[in-house]
């Protein structure tokens, strides 16, 4: 476990690290020393197609894609790495550096309304550019793989193209889906949410399209890992034979030794995301109607980190009392410094919420709803305190401020449920172990 502060430029949020329960099954026989050759000849060649270019590593996405790649290429294989590119990378097209070359395709994201009549839902339409499936066509014709690696349904486009160049072959490299969420059951739930009827029925017809691309990129891999092992449970509904291992992110951002909560610090509870995505501001949006005026009533503040656009920002603060918007920061650290408690008020979102490590590594104790959170070994009424709903939530957290015993037991009992739990290197081994395996 390291103690260095996080890279990400937007927000805090984790980089590199992981909870390792080991993989099971077919990937418990699979070990390999890393950095050793798979066949004793040559390293491991995988081809790891992407939705962009992780950096700057600002939210969950692009911590987990971004943190694999290095675990992998920390084994010694050798990972060629297919994208968007990013404005504020430093990165470009060709460059390479400690066993992985970057393939960074400069073209926009397709637009979200030519998803509307396309098969493909919009998570994957939006990077099947045809740069993208060029440069795809080249490297499957170019390069002896011994995997591929599809990071996240975003690349679920590309799955006909591996399929239909690899019928040509006697064989195929071993085709691995890491999913960061089960998108099937999330996206329908996000799709219940919608307020507006028309806009409602879209985001119905785009979790359509998302169920069947989901269901076809798990039917034709080797091996499906899941984020969590609420995940695992529900692809394994479908697909009881096929290969399902949990592969739980990582950490190695800021790790602090010890903390103590006193009185002299401001009565402030802390919500730290990205809420770009829609589910992430409906969250943020239901929670913070339900808390202001009751932080407001009793005194109290609630403090929101993290980027979104400005437009739903200043919406929020024209309606606020007690809560404040600080949008993208450059280091989160001096926030939860100053703060007592940590808030996760996710309703819908799904999938590990790297946050929560955040939380835990900088000693906050966490208030959440129930469901929220998942893939950490928190107990609640322990390491982790969890509500039923946002106002019962709320009204835990102010009950809790001044309870400053209580404070402190949690946040020392879930640092130590958690010390020696994430580790990236865990992870490039086991997906090295199943690039090699039979």
């Amino acid at each position: 476990m390291t103690s260095t502060t996080s890279r990400t430029g937007r927000l805090p949020l984790t980089s590199r690290s992981s909870y390792a329960p080991s993989l099971a099954g077919s990937l418990a026989d699979m070990h390999i020393d890393a950095g050793r050759p798979a066949n004793g000849c040559r390293a491991p060649r995988c081809l790891w197609l992407t939705l962009a270019d992780p950096e700057p590593r600002h939210n969950g996405q692009f911590i987990y894609s971004g943190g694999l790649i290095d675990a992998v290429a920390e084994t010694g294989a050798e990972v060629e790495v297919l994208g968007l590119s990013r404005p504020d990378s430093p990165k470009r097209n060709g460059d390479g550096v400690a066993h992985v070359v970057w393939r960074l395709v400069e073209q926009t994201p397709l637009s979200h309304w030519g998803s509307l009549t396309s098969p493909l839902p919009h998570l994957a339409y939006r990077c099947r550019t045809s740069q993208m499936r060029r440069i795809l066509d080249e490297l499957l014709t170019q390069n002896d793989w011994d995997g591929i690696v599809f990071d996240g349904l975003s690349v679920g486009w590309a799955l006909p193209h591996v399929l239909a160049h690899y019928r040509r072959h006697q064989s195929r490299p071993k085709l691995i889906y890491v999913s960061h969420n089960h998108e099937e059951s999330l996206r329908a739930q996000i799709a219940e949410r919608q307020g507006r009827f028309l806009r409602r029925q879209a985001v119905r017809l785009d979790a359509l399209k998302v169920s069947r691309l989901e269901r076809d990129l798990v039917a034709a891999v080797d091996l499906v890992t899941a984020i969590t092992p609420e995940d695992r449970s529900l692809y394994r509904e479908r697909q009881p034979a096929k290969p399902i291992e949990v592969l739980t992110p990582g950490y190695e951002g800021r790790c602090v030794a010890r903390r103590q909560i006193t009185a002299d610090l401001p009565r402030r509870a802390i919500i730290v995301g990205s809420f770009d995505w829609i589910a992430k501001r409906m969250n943020l949006e239901d929670f913070v109607s339900v808390a202001d005026p009751l932080f407001a009533a009793h005194g109290a503040e609630l403090q929101v980190i993290g980027s979104a656009e400005e437009s739903f920002l200043n919406g929020l603060r024209k309606r606020a009392v007690a809560t404040s918007f600080t949008g993208t920061v450059a280091d989160v650290t001096g926030y939860m410094d100053n703060a007592r408690i940590a808030i996760v008020p996710e309703l819908n979102g799904g999938g590990f919420k790297l946050k929560v490590l955040e939380y835990v590594f900088n000693r906050l104790p966490i208030f959440g709803l129930e469901g929220s959170v998942a893939g950490v070994p928190l107990r609640p009424d322990d390491g982790i305190m969890l509500f039923p709903d946002h106002a019962t939530l709320a009204q835990a957290v102010i009950d809790a401020m001044d309870n400053l015993d209580l404070l402190n037991g949690m946040q020392q009992r879930a640092f130590v449920a958690c010390r020696d739990k994430f580790d990236w290197a865990s992870r490039g081994q086991q997906l090295l172990s199943a690039l090699a395996g039979s």
